[in-house]
C-alpha cells in the first residue's frame, strides 16, 4: 500500500530487475488499502496477498490504521506486514511493532538499494519463511 506513484512504479520495477516472481498490487491509500484486502468496490476479485508491504504515510486513512484493521482481523491477521517507511521515528517503529507489523523497514534513498531491499524482503518471506497460503489458513475460534 503506497500512496507516492513514483516509489510504487520504483518498487514495481525493481522486482522486474530482481526478477520477483509475485505479482505486486498498489493501492494509493488507506481506505483503498481496506478495500482491496475486504474485496470491496473496484476490489471485488482482488487476490489475497500473501505479504503486504505498507507504507505509513498514506492518505485517507494512515497506514497504522490500515495495520491495525489488518492485525484485528480473522481473516487477515496472519498475512505478514512490513512496514516500509520513511518515517525513521522511534514512535513509528514502536507503534508499528506495538500493532504487530512483521517488520519496519526503511525506504532507503537510493534506487539500487530499493531494489535489493524488496528484494530481500522477498526472498525471506516468500521463499525462506513458511508460511501457510491465506486460503490454507486455520480461522481462529473465540472461546
Amino acid at each position: 500500500m503506497e500512496d507516492n506513484l513514483a516509489d510504487a512504479r520504483l518498487a514495481q520495477e525493481s522486482l522486474k530487475d530482481y526478477k520477483v516472481l509475485n505479482e505486486l498490487f498498489v493501492v494509493r491509500d488507506g481506505e483503498k488499502a481496506i478495500e482491496f484486502l475486504c474485496r470491496q468496490g473496484e476490489y471485488k476479485i482482488a487476490p489475497r496477498p500473501d505479504l503486504i508491504l505498507l507504507d505509513l504515510n498514506l492518505p485517507k486513512k494512515h497506514g497504522k490504521e490500515v495495520l491495525a484493521f489488518i492485525k484485528n482481523s480473522p481473516s487477515l491477521r496472519k498475512i505478514p506486514v512490513i512496514v516500509l517507511t520513511s518515517s525513521r521515528a522511534e514512535r513509528d517503529i514502536l507503534e508499528s511493532q506495538v500493532l504487530h507489523c512483521n517488520g519496519y523497514v526503511n525506504k532507503p534513498l537510493d534506487i539500487g538499494e530499493f531494489g535489493e531491499i524488496v528484494k530481500a524482503i522477498e526472498e525471506f518471506w516468500l521463499t525462506i519463511m513458511k508460511l501457510p497460503r491465506p486460503s490454507q489458513q486455520i480461522e481462529e475460534t473465540t472461546a
